[in-house]
């Protein structure tokens, strides 16, 4: 990522944050109506975790600002940057469960290969 423009001295760093306390969960989300209902059972516990949550989520945005400053500071910025521990967690989770499924799967992976 960022390769094609890496000549011209231009960085690119895709951001991944976590949930950051704005009020993009409350009064601002526009809310379409619903259209499905075989969706009701899985989507309505998402809308109201995100409601619940709304006003409480544990990033701070000026912080992130902070950190977003930062790094435009920085001679050699990283190509994805989680901010907050949530995303950082989720990443890590993500991780350690793509290892264990290539660990898992490996032999058949390299079985598909010509024998040396």
């Amino acid at each position: 990522m960022g390769g094609e423009v890496a000549s011209f001295g231009i960085h690119v760093t895709a951001l991944a944050p976590g949930q950051f306390r704005t009020d993009w969960a409350g009064r601002s989300m526009d809310r379409s109506p619903r259209s499905i209902a075989d969706y009701d059972t899985v989507m309505d516990p998402i809308r109201a975790a995100r409601q619940a949550k709304s006003d409480n989520q544990p990033g701070d945005p000026a912080k992130a600002a902070q950190a977003l400053l930062a790094l435009i500071e920085v001679e050699n910025p990283p190509v994805r940057l989680f901010l907050g521990e949530d995303a950082l967690g989720l990443v890590e989770q993500k991780l350690k469960a793509m290892a264990a499924e290539v660990l898992r799967w490996t032999e058949l992976s390299r079985s598909s290969s010509f024998a040396s």
